[in-house]
Order: structure tokens, then C-alpha cells, then sequence
């Protein structure tokens, strides 16, 4: 008789989904009453990514061996960066001009739950508008490690973690006992989050039930348009970026979204990066990319390279605009690309940031800020693509990076899925482990 096995993560999530979907349509009231449980789950991803991203990322720039390594990594980071985010820009607003998703939506028509939400994003107006270079360096440095990990800063995590470790590297051999703790807490973490893994289909049914009974799936018709234009964007973003961007690495995009298709559909059902980013950085060291890399890439990248985001604000600005029947000139479009460039930066850790900008923009072009409260009533549709694209497009810049820096392991890259059953049942694998010190 064949023996049955536990299904993977994917197919339990997908459970979950489809579960989600029939629970907030059918039972609408238990679907709302269930959001809790999605708040425990995001809840416990959350205790687990402070002490994984310091002790990763400690680990692995202590393996770099020098400082001229670490300080060329974070340029040629910022660099990609930088890159991918003016194309998002530039495609969300194409396709805004192209199928202009605002025309014939009645503004008057506020959700509810937009005007009740409204009041508490706008308050974060000027933080952004107000938003500078200066203001991002200053924030980036940490006046409480503490702090920063309660509050989940993740910036301010990266930048105490890498002079945290460039302090290792200058101790030396004092510091091997240090390292040698790092290293079983960075093992522990990794199975920390398998752990947690487990309670994943339940925080996706929870969340999509929430989602589905708090607003229902007509919903989903009177939006349809706006829908449909963001998720075209974000696959056309996919497409003439992201997998440009693998081509050019020489890095198979098809089978780098097989090698992260769990944390993928983990950031799509919740509309959480933090829910994606353990299972995201332990499937692309495995994948290939060092643990250095991995370690500083895909966090920084939460605050610096938000694509999917990143698009979402250029396109929903000028959905509002049509809504409102304001004509934008192009001369106006361009100098909105420009100050989007500057406000996308480093302020992750806003609560809503990407509804936060969104607001923000609106209010320096003056358009009517009753469009936010009309984009509310579908946000977490809206969410889903975004996070995920978001996701991708990390991912995607670990891999260039590593590749760019020379380092990418083909071999990994090779025979990665043949070991992934194997890879289940061990408590560690060995191809995530890197020697303390160079």
C-alpha cells in the first residue's frame, strides 16, 4: 500500500484560499469573526524576523572577510535598485494613459471603510511630502536596536546588523565565540520558521475570508477595470524587467519562480511581505545565492525596492486624476514620476506606506483626496498583486546581485528541487551553512 504523504505548502495554501473564498462568501459574518486568526499568524512570522535578519546578515558580511566587499555590495544594490524602480514607475503610468481605469467611477461613492480609514492615512501626509534624502539616512540609523526590533524597522535592523558586524570583523579571532552563538541562532531561526510555516493555510484562509465577507466579491465587478489594469502592469513589469533583468544574469526566470513559489503565494494571500521574507530568504540560499547576499539584499530591498508598490502608486495616482476628470499633461506626469522617485524610498516602515505616498501625491498635484477613500473599499485585492511583485522583484535583485558580484552558485541553481523533498525532512540543510570568519 502506498504511503500517504503530507501535502506540500503550496497545495495547503491553496487550500486555504479556495477555503477563505467559500467561507467570507457563504458565511460572510464567521469570516469577519476569523480575522484573528490571520493576525496571530502575521503575529508569529513577525517575532521570528529580527532575530533571523541579525543573525543572517551578521553572519554572512562577517564571511565576506573585509569591509571593500561589504561597501560594493551595498553599491551595486542600490544601484539595481535604483534601476528597476524608474521602469515600474514608467509602466504604471502607461498603462493608466493606455486603459484609463478611472473613467466612468462615480467618486461619490465612497466605501464605508474608506472614509473610516481615511482620517488615520492622511495624518501621515506630511511625514512623506516632507520625506528627504537626509530624512531617510537619518532614519536609517537606529537610536535603540530595542526599538528598532519592536517596532519591526527593518532598515534600522540592516544598519545596526552591519556595524554589528564589521565590528566582528575588526575583534577577530576574539569574536569566534560570538559568531559560533550567531550561527546555532541562525540555524534555529531557519527551523523557527518551518515551524511557523505550519500554521500558514490557516492565516491565508483567515485573511481571505476577512477580506471576502468584510467587502464580498461583487466588489471585485465594480473595480474590475481598476484590477484589471494593475495586475496587466505588474505582468508586463515582470515581463520587460524582471525577466530581463534574469536573462541578462543568465538566471532562468521560469525556474526561479518554481524555486519560490511557496513564499510567492504566502505574500499573495496575505498581502504581507513579512509573512513571504524567512520562506523567501532561506529558498534563495538554497537556490544558490550566499548567505551574505541574501541577508543584506532582501531586507534592504523592503525599504528600497518595493516594485510592485512602486507601480501601484504612479497607476492609482492617475486613476484618481481620471476619476476626478483632472487631465494631467504630460509635462505634470513627468514631474510626478520624479517626485514618486524620491517618496517610494525608505519610508516602509509608515503604516500603509504605499497608500500613505499614494495620498501624498495626490495632495502635492491636488487632486481630490475622496480617491483614496474609493481605493480603500478594494485595497487588499490590490495588495495581493502588489506584495507578491514585490516579493519577485527581491528575489529577483538577490540573484542579480549575486551574479553581478560573482558569486551565484550555478550548481545550486542546478539541483535545486531534485533535493526539496529531502530538504523537508531535515532539521538544517548543509547548503545553507557558511564558515564564520575568512
Amino acid at each position: 500500500m502506498a504511503r500517504l504523504t503530507k501535502p506540500s505548502l503550496v497545495v495547503q495554501v491553496v487550500a486555504g484560499m479556495v477555503l477563505g473564498i467559500a467561507l467570507g462568501h457563504f458565511w460572510p459574518e464567521v469570516g469577519v469573526q476569523i480575522k484573528p486568526l490571520s493576525d496571530i499568524f502575521l503575529r508569529m512570522i513577525k517575532m521570528l524576523i529580527a532575530p533571523l535578519i541579525f543573525a543572517t546578515l551578521v553572519i554572512g558580511i562577517a564571511g565576506t572577510g573585509s569591509h571593500k566587499n561589504l561597501g560594493r555590495l551595498g553599491a551595486k544594490t542600490l544601484i539595481y535598485f535604483e534601476l528597476a524602480t524608474i521602469p515600474a514607475l514608467i509602466i504604471g503610468m502607461v498603462v493608466a494613459n493606455l486603459l484609463r481605469p478611472g473613467d466612468g467611477i462615480d467618486m461619490s461613492a465612497l466605501s464605508a471603510k474608506g472614509v473610516a480609514q481615511l482620517g488615520a492615512i492622511t495624518g501621515n501626509i506630511e511625514t512623506v511630502q516632507h520625506h528627504t534624502l537626509w530624512d531617510t539616512l537619518v532614519n536609517m540609523v537606529p537610536t535603540s536596536v530595542i526599538d528598532a526590533m519592536a517596532r519591526g524597522d527593518i532598515l534600522q535592523l540592516v544598519v545596526f546588523s552591519v556595524f554589528f558586524a564589521l565590528a566582528i570583523l575588526s575583534a577577530g579571532e576574539k569574536a569566534r565565540p560570538i559568531l559560533g552563538v550567531l550561527q546555532s541562532l541562525s540555524e534555529i531561526m531557519f527551523e523557527f520558521v518551518n515551524k511557523v510555516m505550519a500554521f500558514a493555510p490557516m492565516g491565508v484562509m483567515a485573511a481571505i475570508a476577512a477580506t471576502v465577507g468584510a467587502n464580498g466579491l461583487k466588489i471585485l465587478l465594480v473595480y474590475a477595470k481598476l484590477v484589471g489594469a494593475l495586475y496587466f502592469a505588474l505582468g508586463i513589469f515582470v515581463l520587460l524587467v524582471l525577466c530581463s533583468a534574469c536573462a541578462i544574469a543568465r538566471i532562468p526566470f521560469l525556474r526561479l519562480m518554481k524555486a519560490i513559489k511557496e513564499p510567492f503565494l504566502l505574500a499573495f494571500s496575505t498581502a504581507s511581505s513579512e509573512s513571504a521574507l524567512p520562506k523567501a530568504m532561506e529558498v534563495m540560499e538554497r537556490f544558490g545565492v550566499p548567505k551574505n547576499v541574501v541577508s543584506f539584499v532582501m531586507p534592504t530591498g523592503y525599504s528600497f525596492n518595493l516594485d510592485g508598490s512602486t507601480l501601484y502608486v504612479a497607476l492609482a495616482a492617475l486613476f484618481v486624476a481620471q476619476m476626478a476628470h483632472v487631465e494631467m499633461s504630460l509635462q505634470s506626469q513627468l514631474v510626478m514620476l520624479l517626485t514618486l522617485i524620491l517618496t517610494t524610498k525608505g519610508v516602509a516602515a509608515v503604516p500603509k506606506a504605499s497608500l500613505v505616498v499614494l495620498a501624498a501625491t495626490l495632495s502635492a498635484f491636488h487632486l481630490p483626496m475622496e480617491g483614496v477613500a474609493v481605493i480603500l473599499g478594494i485595497d487588499h485585492f490590490l495588495d495581493m498583486g502588489r506584495t507578491s511583485i514585490n516579493l519577485v522583484g527581491n528575489c529577483v535583485a538577490s540573484a542579480v546581485v549575486a551574479r553581478w558580484e560573482g558569486v551565484f552558485d550555478d550548481d545550486k541553481m542546478n539541483v535545486f528541487g531534485t533535493e526539496n523533498e529531502v530538504f523537508e525532512e531535515e532539521t538544517v540543510n548543509e547548503s545553507i551553512r557558511t564558515p564564520l570568519l575568512v
